[in-house]
Formats: C-alpha cells, sequence, structure tokens
C-alpha cells in the first residue's frame, strides 16, 4: 500500500475539477482494503471512496485520505443453457462490462450501455436507463463493513432499492461495495424496447427484430447524440434526478403546462423530467462564466474548462430555487458533492 500526499484528483473526476487530496491511494485487493481502513482508524481520518469519479463533485480542497478502489476481476459463479450468474469486482469499468458481457452472448445489461463509472458505483445509485435499472438484475452485493472490516453479502431484497437509492446510498459509512452479482440471461432476442427513443431509433435503422447487440448500440448512439463526452467538455451525466410528486400538485401543474412530460411512479405518484423544468425555466444552453447547462441536455451541468466546484454548485443551487419557484417542484442532486 502506497499513500500519495497532496495529490491533484482533476483527473480522477469527470467534471474535470481541480481538488488536492491530503492523501491519496490506489487499492487493487480486500487486504489492501482492510490495511488501509486500519490505517485510517489508527490515524483518525476522514476518507472518501473513489471510483470512476463519474458521479462526484469536488466542490473544495479534500482533507482527508481518497481511496481510490481499482479491485478487479469478472467471476462465473454458475451457468447453464439459458442464464449465468457473474461476480464482477468493484473496480471493472461499466461500460466495458456490458459490452464484455454482449461478446459473451450474455443479456439484460444493454439498456444501460454507455453509463459512465465503475460496477462499485453501479448499486449505490440504482443506476438506470432506457427503460431499466440495474436492480433489475443485481443478486447480491458484496461489501466490506467499514468498522469490522468483514466481507458481507447482502442479497438483492435487502438492498432497499429504490429510484436512485439504495441501502448503500443511506450507509455511505457502513458499506464499501468490493464486488456485484448479476444474473444474466442467453436470449438475444428478449429486449427491452419500451423506452420511446429506443424504438424510433430502430425503426430509422429498419430493425424489426433488434438483438441485445442492436439495443446497446441504439442506446450508445443516443447517448452520444444529446450528453457531452466528459474527456472533451467535463461533466458527470445527469445532474439532477427526476422529481417525483404527488398527484394533486401534478394535476395542478397539468392544468397550466399541459405538454408537461409525465410517468408513472410508485405509491400512486408522477414522476416529471427534470430535464423539461430546467428547459422551461430558461437555463438550457445558458452559460455562466466557466460553467454552464449543455446545450443538448438541460439536465447536464458542464465545466468549459476551469470550472471550480463552488461555481457548478452555485449554478445547481440558481437551478434548484428558479425551479422550486416557478413550479413549486424541488430537484434532488444526484451528484455526490464532496
Amino acid at each position: 500500500m502506497k499513500i500519495h500526499n497532496n495529490i491533484s484528483l482533476k483527473a480522477y473526476n469527470t467534471f474535470g475539477i481541480e481538488s488536492i487530496a491530503t492523501q491519496f491511494v490506489e487499492i487493487d485487493s480486500i487486504d489492501a482494503l482492510k490495511e488501509v481502513l486500519k490505517y485510517i482508524e489508527d490515524h483518525h481520518l476522514n476518507y472518501y471512496i473513489l471510483g470512476g469519479g463519474s458521479n462526484t463533485l469536488f466542490s473544495q480542497n479534500f482533507d482527508g485520505i481518497v481511496i481510490h478502489l481499482q479491485i478487479k476481476g469478472i467471476t462465473i459463479i454458475k451457468e447453464n443453457s439459458n442464464a449465468v450468474l457473474l461476480k464482477v469486482c468493484a473496480g471493472e469499468n461499466w461500460h466495458e462490462l456490458v459490452m464484455w458481457s454482449l461478446a459473451q452472448g450474455y443479456t439484460g445489461l444493454e439498456n444501460l450501455a454507455l453509463i459512465p463509472g465503475n460496477v462499485g458505483s453501479s448499486p449505490i445509485q440504482n443506476i438506470g436507463a432506457y427503460g431499466v435499472e440495474v436492480k433489475d438484475v443485481i443478486d447480491c452485493v458484496e461489501v466490506m463493513e467499514v468498522t469490522t472490516q468483514s466481507i458481507q453479502k447482502i442479497m438483492h431484497s435487502e438492498c432497499q432499492f429504490g429510484y436512485r437509492d439504495s441501502i448503500f446510498k443511506k450507509s455511505k459509512r457502513k458499506y464499501i461495495v468490493t464486488a456485484v452479482s448479476f444474473n444474466l440471461k442467453k436470449n438475444q432476442s428478449q429486449v427491452n424496447t419500451t423506452y420511446g427513443a429506443i424504438q424510433s431509433v430502430l425503426i430509422q435503422k429498419g430493425i424489426v427484430q433488434p438483438t441485445a447487440l442492436d439495443i446497446a448500440n441504439t442506446v450508445i448512439q443516443i447517448r452520444q447524440s444529446k450528453l457531452p463526452d466528459p474527456k472533451v467538455l467535463g461533466n458527470s451525466g445527469s445532474f439532477f434526478k427526476n422529481p417525483v410528486i404527488s398527484k394533486t400538485l401534478f394535476s395542478k401543474l397539468q392544468s397550466l403546462f399541459p405538454e408537461i412530460p409525465h410517468y408513472p411512479a410508485p405509491d400512486d405518484q408522477v414522476k416529471l423530467a427534470a430535464g423539461w423544468l430546467i428547459e422551461q425555466a430558461g437555463f438550457k444552453g445558458k452559460r455562466f462564466g466557466e460553467v454552464g447547462v449543455h446545450e443538448q441536455q438541460a439536465l447536464v451541468l458542464v465545466n468549459y474548462g476551469n470550472a471550480q466546484g463552488t461555481e457548478v454548485v452555485a449554478l445547481a443551487q440558481k437551478i434548484q430555487q428558479t425551479v422550486l419557484t416557478q413550479f413549486g417542484v424541488t430537484l434532488e442532486m444526484e451528484v455526490n458533492i464532496v
């Protein structure tokens, strides 16, 4: 275990925000993770677990130790002619896993192609896109319990999955995700095309009976047309969650804005499109110094090159306040502010 001092985190977050960590360590094994947690305990240090850096906004320098989790490996736990159970370590890149699984003939992750980040973050946020959430294919999540440094297996039913939520998000200081097990199928023709944009692109391509790979390629095409490449323009993807509101509030909004996009949500509620609300509030494509709202997707806040984390937070708060004033709807940040 080699600990580095005063390390820039700019290359480790997709927003490309400059921040200095007092200490920094890359961890590639369970034993090394136990060792660094013991070091943290002995020295009474603050710590932050960093994966792919795609859902993190550093708003200041970090006084403590950043643990860059790089545990790698994919293992087939069991397999038959119809399905496979994969154990994937937290440090594996998410999109690379999606494409690797398709190359092996495994399906279930195709709608989640091109989501940035690593596998370890996927159950924490319960990542989702184009009609699918990762909880749909998770069997269990392996974690290290921080205080005991023991490995525990948390089954799907215990994960408390919700919209961009889980027990791991609620208990960030209790668990560190080390691996995720996925139940995948081997049926290339059993695909989910329910999300409107997918179906329309398939029609344009003349694809009548899409395979899982067709779906992945379509999702990639859609995402690339709407979302900026973090290597070119710093961002963390969707900055806000789509708000879920009561039917009473939705009825009031629909009477004022008949065209408002909406979707059914659990507990007799309604989900709104945060991007639509932000666009209606006048922020889409607007630039404020070194930060701004992307011209193709209002959900995405961007760093034009030299933004500070505090500038991004200030813009996000301005958007929140404007949407609340105009629509009476509270937008919740999806990105972790550190």
